[in-house]
């Protein structure tokens, strides 16, 4: 697969002030795409799956990642929500016949 870089410019006295914390480059590069993908998953650019492999995680972890986020995986409008209720009711209305 292709790919393509991406790049981050932190000005070094930044870089440094991090690093006190124990943030290494590579820790800065992972959260950064954890962040960014989080960020385009919630703004409807990315999809689940998508989201999750800009985030380097599997979908399972990135899901997990969401909801310590409390960013919600379905996030319904009130019109699907309706349309979703009536189907529940319509299926259990079945399902008493």
């Amino acid at each position: 697969m292709k790919t393509v870089q991406a790049v981050i410019n932190l000005p070094e006295g930044l870089y440094l002030s991090l690093s006190c914390f124990g943030l290494t480059r590579e820790k800065i590069v992972s959260e950064s795409r954890k962040l960014l993908a989080l960020k385009y998953f919630q703004e409807k650019l990315l999809s689940i799956g998508k989201a999750a492999e800009l985030s380097g995680l599997s979908k399972w972890d990135f899901i997990e990642y969401l909801s310590n986020n409390n960013v919600p995986i379905i996030d319904y409008d009130d019109d699907e929500m309706s349309r979703e209720f009536e189907i529940a009711e319509n299926i259990a209305e079945a399902l008493r016949l």
